[in-house]
This record gives C-alpha cells, sequence and structure tokens, in this order.
C-alpha cells in the first residue's frame, strides 16, 4: 500500500506571486503534484476564475483532488503537460492568463520505495511518473548497450565517470538482471573510490537523474511544451516556471531569451533579414532562488529555480 501523497512547494509564494493574478482570470498548473501551489493559485481566484491542474502521475490527481476538493472552479486532467494545448481545447479554452510549470519529482515520488527513484529506498527499477507507460528504468538499465548506457549518464546525469559506470553495470546484468534500485545503487558505487563515496555520499545521484530523465522523456519534449506555454497565454499575462537541474534550466532559459529577443540577424547586417520578433519579456534577468529560510526548511528546494516570462 502507498504511502499518502506528500509533497512541500517549492518556490511557493515567490511563483504564485509571480503570475499576478487576476481574481477572474483562467490559469493552469502544468505539474499539480500534491496540489501545493494549486491550492494557492485556487484561493486567489473569484468564482468567476478558473484553475485546471495536469499531472501525469494518477496519484498527484487524486491527491490534488482531495486538498482542492473546497474549490467549485477547478478542472483535472491526468496527462503530461506537453498535451496542454490539445486538452485545453478539449475543455473549449484557447488561452489562458497564466501557468506554473514546477518540473521536480515530488517528495512523494522520491520517498514511496516501490516507485524506484530514489537510491535511498531499496525498490523496483521502475521510475515511471505515469505508471501507466510499460517502459521503465528496468528496461533501460538491462537493455540498453553499453554505449547508450554511457551517453546517456553523459548528456542527461552530467556524469564523468560514465564508461566505468556503463562497464559495470553492462558485467553485472550478465549474471543475472539488475531489478532494484539498491542493486544499481551498490552497482554505480563500485565504481568510485571508498574515500569518495564516504566523503561526498550520493555518487549515484547523477546516475539515477539520467535514467529517470530518460524513462520520462523529460528533456525531449520541454523545448516544445515551453513554447506552447507561452503560445497559450493572454496578452500582458505570465508562464512561471521551476526547475532543479542545469539541463532542463538551460532549455527553458533559452526558450524565454528567444521569445523576448527581437532581431537576431548578424550585427553588421544593415536591414533586419530575420523577421525574428519578441513576444514577450523576463520579468526577472536572473532566476529566483530559495531563501535562507526555504532552504532550511526544506533541503530539497537548494537547486530550485525559478524564471518568469510575461508576454506582450
Amino acid at each position: 500500500m502507498s504511502k499518502k501523497f506528500s509533497h512541500v512547494p517549492v518556490l511557493l509564494n515567490e511563483a504564485v506571486d509571480g503570475l499576478n493574478i487576476k481574481a477572474n482570470g483562467v490559469y493552469v498548473d502544468a505539474t499539480c503534484g500534491g496540489g501545493g501551489h494549486s491550492e494557492q493559485i485556487a484561493k486567489r481566484l473569484s468564482k468567476e476564475g478558473r484553475l485546471v491542474c495536469f499531472d501525469q502521475d494518477a496519484e498527484a490527481i487524486k491527491a490534488s483532488k482531495e486538498r482542492l476538493k473546497k474549490f467549485e472552479n477547478v478542472s483535472f486532467v491526468h496527462s503530461n503537460f506537453k498535451n496542454l494545448k490539445d486538452e485545453l481545447l478539449k475543455l473549449k479554452i484557447k488561452k489562458v492568463d497564466g501557468i506554473l510549470a514546477d518540473l521536480g519529482v515530488s517528495s512523494h515520488q522520491i520517498d514511496t520505495a516501490e516507485r524506484g527513484f530514489s537510491f535511498l529506498h531499496d525498490g523496483p527499477l521502475d521510475m515511471r511518473m505515469d505508471k501507466e507507460q510499460s517502459f521503465s528504468a528496468f528496461d533501460v538499465v538491462n537493455g540498453y548497450s553499453e554505449e547508450k548506457l554511457k551517453k546517456l549518464l553523459w548528456e542527461y546525469g552530467e556524469e564523468q565517470n560514465a564508461p566505468k559506470i556503463a562497464r559495470a553495470i553492462v558485467e553485472a546484468r550478465k549474471k543475472q538482471p539488475i531489478s532494484t534500485t539498491l542493486e544499481l545503487k551498490e552497482i554505480v558505487e563500485s565504481t568510485f573510490p571508498k574515500k569518495i563515496i564516504f566523503g561526498k555520499g550520493g555518487v549515484s545521484k547523477k546516475t539515477f537523474q539520467a535514467i529517470r530523465i530518460e524513462v520520462n522523456q523529460e528533456l525531449a519534449l520541454l523545448k516544445k511544451a515551453v513554447e506552447d506555454f507561452v503560445d497559450c497565454l493572454n496578452s500582458k499575462r505570465r508562464l512561471a516556471v521551476i526547475t532543479f537541474h542545469s539541463l532542463e534550466d538551460r532549455i527553458v532559459k533559452n526558450v524565454m531569451k528567444e521569445k523576448s529577443t527581437g532581431c537576431v540577424c548578424p550585427p553588421k547586417t544593415p536591414i533586419c533579414i530575420c523577421g525574428h520578433k519578441a513576444v514577450g519579456k523576463l520579468v526577472n534577468r536572473k532566476p529566483i532562488l530559495p531563501s535562507a529560510d526555504e532552504l532550511s526548511q526544506n533541503e530539497r528546494s537548494h537547486s530550485a529555480k525559478l524564471r518568469i516570462f510575461e508576454k506582450f
């Protein structure tokens, strides 16, 4: 039996304040999780306002429905935010007044051993955010070639020890399939000197991150999704995105930069020939980071960055 869904929302006030909510607007929480951000958005809406909550995790949708049951103007969509545009059209919504996307893995997913996200808990190699999909971490670890594993760990984990880890995984699975998180953790740790393991701890973190990103295709569709978010906004309305590692933050940063940049012709071009026009502006030049108080209360917020974009 799985635990009660719980998640401490990161950069809660900063993100919700950043949306500059108008009471009768239409808003989207693209990753509602346990409903923490959603609840704060809903509190700021009048009866004429509307909130649509997305999540690909059925457990998150269930938890959010329970948390937000007192609000009558909230809808729920069990789907990945990559489908946001199409799903909104099904609800007869073409444009919205704000979108919030928290790209982090929820505390519930990390702390529930049977979900297989964490090297801190022994559980099956799963890592699926949407449990209805068949492809899991087990398939990556036991099915990918050594070269593909190495490339994956380099690109999605920025893991410098990728060649040794990939080789160790392939050698270990020759004996028997690697089926649990702690089995994978031990294999990864075997490629590091013991003084590093005990000195730094968490040497498996990058490997687990890389596999999770691959299983859920977290980066593959992010650029298009953020572009869709911007397209869905009404004029003078905002998009707020919270990221947790450099790979996804780079994608969000680049899309927002491109959408807030005019002519991109070479400097010496006498007349603009690119036709590129800015469609909005960055609300904050630099990302908003968690306060010292939040960092002291929620250790998992330490890598969070909030970027806010406003459409013209």
